[in-house]
C-alpha cells in the first residue's frame, strides 16, 4: 500500500526475547494476549500504512506473532539495537519510510504514529523523526528518562540522560521526555550501520546521538503524555491494570 502522497510506510516492531529485568518481555500476558500482539494490534490500526511486520531472532517469538496471525521476519542474533535490526528489514522489506516502534509499548496511540508518519511525509528534507511530550522536573530528573532540547523549527539539538535544560539560579525551564517512536528514511537506514558511534553515544548509551552527530535532521512530533513502556515489573503490573477488562 502507498500514501497518495506515493511515499510507502511501514511499520516495523523489534521484538528481542532476552531482557534482563524481564526475560521473555514481548510474550508476557497483558489481559490475555502478549504484549507483542497488543502492540501489533495497535500499528496495524494506524492509517496509511502499507505493512506492520515484527522483527526478531528468537523462534518463540515468531511462533506467537504467527499465530496471531501476524507478519513476521526473523534477523540475525547480535544486533546492538533496534535500529541495527531495522537496516536488516529494509533489505527484506521496501518502503520509502520505516517507522521502528519498539515491542514493549503496548499503550502505544495509533493516533501519534499517524502524526509522526505525516510530520515526516510533509517535509522531505527531514532524514529521521520521533515523538517527545512535556513532563515534569522531578520525572526530568530521573536518568532513566531520556530528555530532548528543540530549535526554533521543531529539530532535536541534543538528547541527554541528564537535565537538560539545567534550572540554574532556580530559572523555569520545561522538559521533554523522548519517547522511543522513530520514522527513518531509507537513504539514513542505508549508511546507519557505516557511521562510527560517538563519543557522547559511547556516554550517553543513546543510539540517536549517532545521527545527530552525522548532521541528520531529527524532526520532534510534540503529542500528549503517553502511556509508560514496559521496563520493569511494576511497569508490567500497571499496564496490566490499564489494559484489564472491565468487569
Amino acid at each position: 500500500m502507498t500514501r497518495q502522497d506515493g511515499e510507502s510506510v511501514v511499520i516495523i516492531i523489534p521484538a528481542r526475547y532476552g531482557s534482563t529485568r524481564l526475560p521473555g518481555k514481548p510474550l508476557l500476558d497483558i489481559a490475555g494476549k502478549p504484549m507483542i500482539q497488543h502492540v501489533y494490534e495497535r500499528a496495524r490500526s494506524v492509517r496509511g500504512v502499507g505493512a506492520v511486520v515484527v522483527a526478531t531472532d528468537d523462534a518463540r517469538i515468531e511462533s506467537a506473532v504467527l499465530a496471531f496471525g501476524g507478519s513476521c521476519l526473523m534477523t540475525a542474533a547480535g544486533h546492538q539495537s533496534g535500529t541495527d535490526r531495522l537496516c536488516e528489514v529494509m533489505r527484506m522489506v521496501h518502503a520509502d519510510l520505516y517507522i521502528n516502534l519498539q515491542g514493549d509499548e503496548p499503550l502505544v496511540r495509533p493516533a501519534d504514529i499517524e502524526l509522526l508518519a505525516n510530520l515526516m511525509l510533509a517535509d522531505p528534507t527531514s532524514d529521521v523523526g520521533t515523538l517527545c511530550h512535556e513532563f515534569s522536573l522531578e520525572e526530568a530528573r530521573d536518568e532513566n528518562a531520556v530528555k530532548v532540547v528543540m530549535s526554533n523549527e521543531g529539530d532535536a539539538l541534543y538528547f541527554s540522560r541528564s537535565l537538560i535544560p539545567f534550572p540554574r539560579d532556580g530559572a523555569s525551564a520545561r522538559y521533554y521526555k523522548h519517547s522511543g517512536v522513530y520514522a527513518f528514511r531509507k537513504r539514513v537506514l542505508e549508511v546507519y550501520g557505516s557511521m562510527p558511534q560517538p563519543m557522547a553515544e559511547q556516554a550517553e548509551r543513546l543510539e540517536q546521538l549517532r545521527l545527530l552527530a552525522a548532521g541528520f535532521r531529527i524532526r520532534m512530533q510534540v503529542v500528549p503524555p503517553t502511556g509508560t513502556g514496559v521496563d520493569t515489573p511494576a511497569c508490567l503490573e500497571r499496564v496490566r491494570a490499564i489494559l484489564a477488562p472491565a468487569v
